[in-house]
């Protein structure tokens, strides 16, 4: 039995402390906000809005799933899931097309959009079904050590299937030559970092993840799910600590020996570090951190991101529960965000109105809705540009819904940017969504999952293996604690 700290109660710190604590270790989760989840965090307003501060997007539902069946619960046991139709809308420059929530309803559309496509869509997904299975049980798995881990006949012979030297862009191209149809298939792998031409080809298991396995929401929110990891993980004996950040790792001899918190000394005998892994270090003397400055500075970081959490007090007709605005081109506001490191001259965005599906979010007659744009991490982002494209964001949203003087019905409004990222999380440089999944940033390419220099400190979440989202991050919670029970075990009696 070991008494094991974790700093950080997002996905994967819920993931780890229910794991870690199901071994039979002492578990002590310290989270310096003022509840669980991270950046899948909840706003609840004075005047009744429900906003869910981060996912939106529930995809990949078998691996949530699966977090629950390792404890012996469904995750009907705690939230009930509603599957999106459609999925979504994606707003174009010459009109408006509704992604089908079903997979044979999807093949239609695609063989109205291009002759042919129906079946392409078919061979497609094939392909990337068995990358979703190969991937999603052979590479997100694993601690990242070494390459020798991935040495297996399965992943040997599967190998050219992957496709993992080829770019989405390309491999989107050989399917599809609709430009409609080739955005649709690449907008799954806009937040992974980087643009789809720089993003493998592998990453096709995330079309599959979510187009063939559906888009679901969970009643209450996506908060739902957090709660949901909380009692799991509280019914595996872990405890949690709220409002008490971490101010110090305490060292000796090669490994942690406590954690400062508020001012006072708690002994552990591991740690896992759920937070921002580059804070995370901050918290070590230099000679004993994993990477230098030089190195984060030398990262491809996925985007941070302008979010609005705006309610409405009336109902805005003809807009769906999630719709995608790519009126404007891809490439263009890729651009600004990962070469000129500026704010887009014409943005895309993202808009999720959850009252459509869950009236409980919003007070009766009223709308919910959250818009999200992608951006530069590291910049500026004062209230005056912040507003400047909320009234873009707002004068788009009136054209497509057909709706007039939308600003005058705001009767809530919060903004959220890259500031508040790093005020709120520690994100380095303002991150919403970790390292980019570029093939230089891939398994033993990424940060460490553990210490080099303090052998009972290990690293979870999105800047670690396997990467950013909801799933990856359930599953590097669970690789760090499957790593910290390798670990010799030495109890110390000391309470917290």
């Amino acid at each position: 039995m070991k008494k094991i700290a974790i700093i950080g109660s997002g996905i994967s710190g819920l993931s780890a402390a229910a794991y870690a604590a199901r071994a039979g270790n002492e578990v002590h989760v310290f989270e310096k906000n003022s509840g669980p989840g991270g950046r899948a965090r909840q706003l609840v307003t004075e005047n009744g809005y429900t906003f869910d501060m981060g996912p939106s997007w529930y995809w990949m539902p078998d691996i949530i799933e699966g977090f629950f069946k390792d404890f012996g619960h469904k995750a009907d046991d705690f939230y009930e899931l509603i599957r999106l139709d459609p999925q979504f809308e994606m707003v174009f420059g010459d009109g408006t097309t509704p992604v089908p929530g079903h997979y044979e309803a999807l093949k239609r559309l695609f063989e109205q959009m291009q002759p042919g496509a129906g079946h392409k869509l078919e061979q497609f997904m094939k392909s990337a079904k068995f990358k979703y299975e190969v991937g999603m049980q052979e590479f997100v798995n694993k601690p990242c050590h070494s390459w020798f881990e991935f040495m297996s006949p399965k992943i040997a012979l599967s190998a050219l299937k992957l496709d993992l030297l080829s770019n989405f862009r390309d491999y989107v191209g050989k399917y599809f030559s609709n430009p409609k149809l080739r955005l649709l298939m690449e907008f799954p792998v806009i937040f992974l970092g980087a643009s789809p031409k720089n993003i493998p080809a592998l990453y096709s298991l995330m079309n599959y993840g979510g187009y063939a396995l559906g888009t679901w929401y969970p009643m209450g929110g996506f908060y739902s799910l957090v709660q949901a990891m909380l009692k799991v993980a509280e019914g595996q004996g872990a405890n949690f600590h709220f409002g008490q950040p971490v101010e110090k790792i305490i060292t000796a001899g090669g490994e942690v020996r406590s954690l400062r918190v508020k001012g006072r000394e708690i002994p552990f005998d591991a740690v896992i570090a759920a937070s921002d892994y580059h804070h995370t270090e901050t918290l070590l003397e230099p000679q004993e951190r994993n990477y230098h400055e030089s190195y984060w500075q030398s990262r491809t970081f996925a985007p941070s991101c302008l979010i609005y959490y705006l309610g409405f007090n009336r109902q805005v007709p003809n807009l769906k529960h999630h719709t995608l605005f790519f009126e404007h081109d891809l490439d263009a506001h890729i651009d600004t965000i990962y070469k000129e490191k500026q704010w887009p001259e014409k943005p895309l965005f993202y808009a999720c109105c959850p009252s459509k599906t869950d009236p409980g979010v919003a007070p009766d007659g009223h709308e919910n809705i959250f818009l999200l744009m992608p951006l530069a991490t590291g910049i500026a982002d004062d209230e005056a540009v912040r507003e400047k494209y909320l009234a873009e964001m707002i004068s788009r949203l009136e054209k497509h819904t057909g709706t007039q003087d939308l600003t005058a019905a705001i009767d809530y409004k919060k903004s959220y940017c890259v500031s508040d990222f790093i005020h709120d999380y520690n994100a380095y440089q303002g991150n919403a969504y970790g390292l980019a999944n570029t093939l230089a940033q891939t398994a033993v390419r990424k940060p460490a999952i553990r210490n080099k220099k303090l052998h009972n400190l290990y690293y979870a979440g999105q800047l670690t293996v396997p990467g950013p989202g909801v799933p990856p991050s359930i599953i590097s919670g669970k690789i760090a604690a499957a790593e910290i029970s390798k670990l010799n075990p030495v109890y110390n009696e000391s309470a917290v």
